[in-house]
């Protein structure tokens, strides 16, 4: 990884997989989990191959899901590292240029092929806010170099991270105020349903920073009517959370309680009521 070992790459795909093409099979397969649509692998190191391909943003998909383990994300960051060579030892340099020189660079990988250009895939850590860049097809180091360096500053001076949570349960609390007894329930023991929303794992979100978070739009709609029984946490609605046509996230409205069916005793009981009444 530090010295872009092409060899040791395909020692460690044949070792894992008996074979090169076994194991492009294995990293195929792997692209596909990942959503990949525009990638596809023959070889475990990346020389020119007509159909071996990424693009800049799925090879950013990539990079996200390999900085997952903790094994590699030790590795990309890693500056200098001493091996033994014949009971020599040699000290071997990462080739990221960026690393150890702009703040918050973490890694990740630099490449090259004459088909390629230059290219640097870079991640960066500066207080809650990581991004990862990508440049393909530069003509010189000192191009990928100053454009990486340009993207990363651009995206630190314009964006931020905000917290949604707050607003979106807000807008939550508000519509169920109004709309608690929207749902009617055909011939069940209760008139109307008790209802929830997902909780939101997932507040964070990265957002230009001239936008503040009253742009951002909560849709929220639901059944108007279920027949019974209706069980606990069953779906009845949703809330998409959108900035602009960017779908942030997408919750699903819950059943809050099981609600039974109406049995003839809740029926005769209802008719003695209204007489009493």
């Amino acid at each position: 990884m530090l010295k872009s070992g092409n060899d040791a790459a395909v020692a460690l795909a044949i070792h894992t997989c008996g074979s090169v093409e076994a194991f492009a099979e294995k990293m195929n397969q792997k692209a596909e989990e990942f959503g990949l649509q525009m990638t596809h692998f023959v070889t475990p190191h990346g020389l020119d191959q007509s159909d071996h391909y990424t693009t800049a943003y799925e090879l950013a998909i990539i990079t996200d899901q390999a900085l997952k383990n903790p094994t590699i994300q030790k590795i990309v960051a890693t500056k200098n590292y001493t091996i033994q060579i014949n009971n020599q030892p040699v000290n071997i340099g990462n080739t990221n240029e960026l690393l150890g020189y702009l703040e918050g660079v973490n890694g990740v990988k630099t490449g090259f092929t004459n088909g390629a250009g230059r290219c640097l895939v870079t991640s960066v850590k500066r207080g809650d806010m990581e991004i990862i860049s990508v440049v393909l097809g530069a003509d010189s180091k000192k191009f990928r170099t100053t454009d990486s360096i340009k993207m990363i500053e651009y995206a630190y001076a314009n964006y931020k991270n905000v917290d949604i949570s707050e607003t979106v349960q807000k807008e939550w609390e508000s519509w169920y105020q109004m709309n608690q007894k929207r749902i009617v329930i055909k011939q069940g023991k209760k008139d109307y349903l008790k209802m929830k929303m997902e909780p939101l794992s997932d507040s964070i979100v990265t957002m230009k920073k001239q936008e503040d978070v009253e742009d951002l739009q909560i849709q929220i709609i639901t059944l108007n009517q279920v027949d019974d029984p209706i069980q606990k946490d069953k779906k009845v609605g949703y809330v998409k959370i959108k900035l602009g046509n960017t779908l942030l996230r997408d919750l699903d409205i819950l059943v809050e309680e099981t609600v039974e069916k109406k049995e003839y005793q809740d029926y005769l009981r209802e008719i003695l009521l209204n007489y009493l009444t």
